[in-house]
């Protein structure tokens, strides 16, 4: 992690979400590069490097994707985060992958994430494989609007490109397909900025392009910087979800993961779930530097003094051990909504739901009431299956140890996607969460 933070400003983080090639690691490499979060030095380093190996046109990648299996390959695997400054802000930026094998680390970065940055490419054949049924523009969006997404700045990417030629016919043509979209998503249009660029060439990122004098908007930084961030849930019991736990040598336990709820200061006795570690607080750091306190909104790293820091794994939750310690999930209800299935889905199915930093299996053991989608009413009660299209009510029981939550108690613990066939089949939202010992959270109307 790179820059310095502010205490003057607000905090702000925000995800780099698009197809596989949209560009997205190029415009942030390029982005930070030009807010001076990246040494020129080290840059020309990259540029070296990635010349040497034939792959030129990568380097600004190359600053965020610094697996060596991701620069043979020349795709995102994991999630990069580096931070900058804006003239309002202090942002953490936060590069998820695009392509479909690694829809599980896209949906961790989406976790923490105040706001999205949707890079899509505008140039002929790009932007309509991005928007394919197969492609990740549609189920990016779909799947950051469901884990609470609801600001996006739309980076109409590759201006520069032969077949675009930094035309306003296309970028017209690309803005009106892809609002249309996001409206269909549930993206509100005074929530979403789009901004024609090159992440290649720096065109309109920093600076207005000289090479669209037609374009009379926002540049893609003062778009970031006009982002608001949602209100903190300061005075709710603390959760984080884990995006990651370490051994480090010589300093034992260190988590990692971005502070949903509550506050962490050190000599907190926190407890992890639903593997039931109890563990103490030593340390906590947020882009090299020491914190007395984390709150809401934090991306950190803390070390802890546990006897059995070792179990503790991505997507297991953070929570203080006096005040609702955060315990198992034994199962739950949601209300869904049938995105996408070629048949019926009945009691039985079991889909992989991604909640939070956690990915887990769930087996449908009831469908208690099929709805109204759009009016929320009941249609039918225990109907016998479910299919595309249809919302309804139904109780999930997850396969392996778990720990979510009511969306009502706690947000970005009680919003989940469904996952089959590695698509989207649906999404949801936990009404009701049956707690390890049958303690029932939720549930109310």
């Amino acid at each position: 992690m790179s820059g310095s933070s502010s205490s003057s400003k607000t905090t702000v983080s925000v995800v780099v979400i698009g197809h596989v090639d949209s560009g997205k690691s190029t415009t942030t490499g390029h982005l930070l590069y030009k807010c001076g979060a990246v040494d020129p030095h080290v840059l020309e380093r990259f540029e070296k490097e990635a010349t040497e190996s034939g792959k030129g046109s990568f380097k600004y990648a190359w600053i965020l994707d610094k697996l060596k299996s991701e620069r043979e390959r020349g795709i995102t695997i994991d999630i990069s985060s580096w931070q900058f400054q804006t003239p309002r802000h202090s942002v953490t930026v936060i590069d998820a992958p695009g392509h479909r094998d690694f829809i599980k680390n896209m949906m961790t970065g989406v976790a923490q994430a105040d706001a999205g940055i949707l890079v899509v490419n505008a140039s002929q054949g790009g932007f309509e494989a991005g928007m394919s049924p197969q492609g990740q523009t549609r189920e990016h969006a779909l799947l950051a609007f469901t884990l609470g997404i609801s600001k996006l700045v739309v980076a109409i990417n590759k201006m520069d490109d032969k077949t675009v030629a930094f035309a306003q016919q296309r970028y017209e043509d690309v803005r009106a397909q892809t609002l249309a979209f996001l409206k269909k998503v549930g993206y509100q249009e005074a929530n979403v900025t789009v901004v024609p660029i090159s992440g290649w060439t720096g065109d309109n990122i920093f600076e207005k392009s000289a090479n669209m004098p037609w374009y009379k908007g926002s540049t893609l930084i003062e778009a970031i910087d006009t982002i608001d961030p949602p209100q903190r849930a300061v005075h709710r019991p603390l959760r984080i979800p884990v995006q990651q736990a370490m051994q480090v040598a010589g300093v034992g336990t260190v988590i990692l993961g971005r502070v949903e709820s509550g506050s962490l200061e050190p000599g907190q006795s926190i407890v992890v779930a639903p593997a039931g570690v109890a563990a103490e607080v030593k340390s906590i750091e947020m882009h090299r530097q020491v914190l007395k306190k984390a709150v809401p909104g934090d991306i950190i790293g803390f070390n802890i003094k546990a006897r059995d820091g070792k179990s503790i794994t991505r997507g297991m939750v953070v929570g203080d051990a006096k005040t609702d310690p955060p315990l198992p999930t034994e199962a739950f209800d949601a209300q869904i909504i049938v995105l996408n299935h070629p048949g019926e889905i009945g009691v039985g199915y079991a889909p992989v739901i991604d909640c939070g930093t956690a990915h887990v299996a769930c087996r449908m053991e009831a469908i208690l009431k099929k709805m109204d989608s759009k009016t929320g009413k009941n249609v039918v009660e225990n109907p016998s299956f479910i299919k595309a299209g249809d919302a309804a009510l139904v109780t999930l029981r997850p396969t392996k140890p778990v720990c979510v939550e009511p969306y009502s108690e706690y947000p970005a613990l009680g919003r989940f996607a469904l996952r089959d066939m590695r698509q989207t089949v649906a999404v949801g939202v936990i009404k009701k969460v049956v707690r390890k010992g049958g303690v029932v959270v939720g549930g109310k109307k």
